[in-house]
C-alpha cells in the first residue's frame, strides 16, 4: 500500500554557518528546495520530524509533499547530509517535480521466494549483488520499490538487471548505457559447485 509523505516547512531568508548551527540548536535543520523552473528557496525544517520520515524506506523513493509555509509543492530527496557518527540530520536537499518530469532516482529491491527457491532448498547460497537500482521514469511512475521473485532460481543460477519485470514507463538508468551493462542482480551458487571450484584452483596450482 503506498505511503504518502508530508514535509511541514518554512522559508527562511538567513544563510550561513553561524545561522544553520543557530537552527540545529533549536531541533531544526536547514535544508534547501530547487527545480521546476522556480528559483531555489532556503527552507527550515523539523529535525525530528524528518528523522522519523526516513525511518521509511519509502520516503526515499516517493514524491513527496512539502508544505512550505501552508502552500504545497511536489518533490523528490536529492540530498541528505548527516553527522558522522550521531544519529543527526545536518541538511536535505529536495527537488521540484510535476508528474512528467523524467527523473534520475535509486529504487530498492525487495526479493521475494528465497524459501521456496529450488537452489536454496538444495543447501546453494543466495547472494544479493545489488539491492537498489537506479531508474529513469516520469515522476508520476515512480515505484517505490522493485519486486524481484527468486523463487524459480535453481543452483549455480544468476538474474541480471535485464531478467528484472520492471514497471510500465520504468527503465534501468543501467540498461540504458547499452552492452556490457548488464550486471548480476543475485544469484545462487551450490556448496558442491563451490567446492568443486575451489578444489580445481587448488589443482592448477599443485601443476604449476
Amino acid at each position: 500500500m503506498s505511503v504518502s509523505f508530508v514535509i511541514e516547512a518554512e522559508s527562511r531568508s538567513d544563510e550561513g554557518k553561524g545561522a544553520s548551527r543557530r537552527l540545529r540548536r533549536q531541533g531544526k535543520i536547514p535544508a534547501i528546495i530547487y527545480g521546476g523552473g522556480e528559483a531555489p528557496q532556503s527552507l527550515t525544517l523539523d529535525h525530528n520530524a524528518m528523522l522519523h520520515l526516513l525511518e521509511n524506506e519509502a520516503a526515499y523513493s516517493s514524491i513527496l509533499t512539502v508544505n512550505i509555509d501552508g502552500k504545497p509543492s511536489r518533490a523528490v530527496l536529492r540530498d541528505i547530509q548527516r553527522h558522522a557518527f550521531k544519529p543527526k540530520l545536518l541538511h536535505v536537499d529536495l527537488l521540484r517535480v510535476s508528474d512528467d518530469d523524467v527523473i534520475h532516482m535509486n529504487v530498492p529491491l525487495h526479493f521475494v521466494g528465497e524459501d521456496v527457491a529450488p537452489g536454496v532448498k538444495s543447501g546453494g547460497l543466495m547472494t544479493h549483488n545489488l539491492t537498489e537500482i537506479e531508474v529513469v521514469c516520469a515522476a508520476k511512475d515512480l515505484p517505490e520499490f522493485i519486486e524481484v521473485d527468486v523463487s524459480g532460481m535453481g543452483p549455480n543460477s544468476v538474474l541480471h538487471l535485464s531478467d528484472l519485470q520492471l514497471p510500465e514507463g520504468v527503465r534501468s538508468a543501467e540498461l540504458m548505457q547499452g552492452e556490457g551493462h548488464d550486471q548480476p542482480v543475485v544469484a545462487i551458487h551450490s556448496k558442491g559447485g563451490a567446492e568443486a571450484e575451489e578444489a580445481g584452483e587448488e589443482a592448477e596450482a599443485g601443476e604449476e
